[in-house]
């Protein structure tokens, strides 16, 4: 998966959902991550997490789709919604 300009909601929500669930590993500026994606509600959210190997930096989210509205809701756990969106539509899968 190829940096994407596209930060919103919608554009995250494409981009987990293209993800395999469970457990895999990804680049991100030059740094490892465990990622664990994992779908919840039968497919109406994601959860998140990813963690640096060998690093101190952590990324972590929820993002639900209600099926009363068309834009996901992303929520950040703790952190900027910059830098989860960041991670997301700039990870590279291994």
């Amino acid at each position: 998966m190829s940096i994407s300009s596209d930060v919103s909601p919608a554009a995250v929500w494409s981009v987990l959902d293209g993800w395999p669930r469970g457990y895999f590993t990804a680049r991100y500026q030059g740094r490892r991550y465990g990622v664990t994606n994992t779908a919840h509600a039968n497919g109406l959210s994601f959860k998140l997490y990813a963690e640096e190997l060998g690093g101190a930096d952590r990324i972590s989210l929820n993002i639900y789709r209600p099926p009363s509205r068309s834009e996901p809701a992303l929520r950040p756990c703790e952190m900027p919604i910059d830098k989860v969106t960041a991670f997301v539509t700039g990870a590279v899968l291994e």
